[in-house]
């Protein structure tokens, strides 16, 4: 039977009020929670997990900004987000870089055996580790239709938020959700 995925990204707290965070993704925090909680299929979470050596790596050498070390605080996700996936008894991939590996290939596994019938982004950051999951996921499983909602996404910047929907949507990555397009209810 083929079923809908919804994946959220990195909904955490550094990515929102702690050393990443922005209003913007403050912002979108009420419409994720309403979109995980009403969401018709299965939902999986992903969470940016670094560790004490992070600034050592190639990201932290770029980007030199200590966040989501696990067991902190700042790796936890916000607490809205938590409490609505403990409600849900939700799965969640850590990942020590943009995109999730292991989430990307149970995906591209299941729709080889036609469990899936379409897969929605949301979450943060847009412009880094959303679209490295969802070109990811296009990559390994490029018949599965894919989206992104754009109200349950926030970048690093609004600019670049709407630099990488435009694109996602060049890859056919469609915004809005499985429903808005016309497809299979969810």
């Amino acid at each position: 039977m083929q079923e809908n995925y919804l994946i959220v990204v990195d909904v955490q707290n550094d990515f929102v009020s702690g050393s990443l965070g922005t209003p913007e993704a403050r912002a979108i925090v009420p419409a994720l929670c309403a979109r995980v909680r009403d969401f018709q299929g299965t939902v999986l979470l992903t969470r940016d997990t670094h560790y004490a050596d992070y600034l050592t790596t190639q990201e932290g050498r770029l980007l030199p900004i200590v966040h989501c070390v696990e067991g902190t605080e700042g790796w936890q996700l916000v607490p809205e987000l938590e409490e609505v996936c403990q409600a849900r008894n939700l799965r969640i991939f850590d990942k020590e870089t943009f995109a999730s590996v292991a989430l990307a290939s149970e995906l591209a596994e299941r729709a080889k055996k036609g469990e899936v019938a379409g897969v929605e982004f949301a979450g943060l950051c847009t412009d880094i580790c959303v679209i490295s999951n969802a070109l990811l996921l296009k990559s390994m499983a490029p018949q599965i239709p894919l989206f992104v909602d754009p109200a349950c996404c926030a970048g690093t910047t609004p600019e670049r938020h709407e630099a990488a929907l435009k694109v996602l949507h060049s890859c056919q990555i469609l915004p809005g959700s499985r429903k808005e397009a016309g497809h299979v209810p969810v």
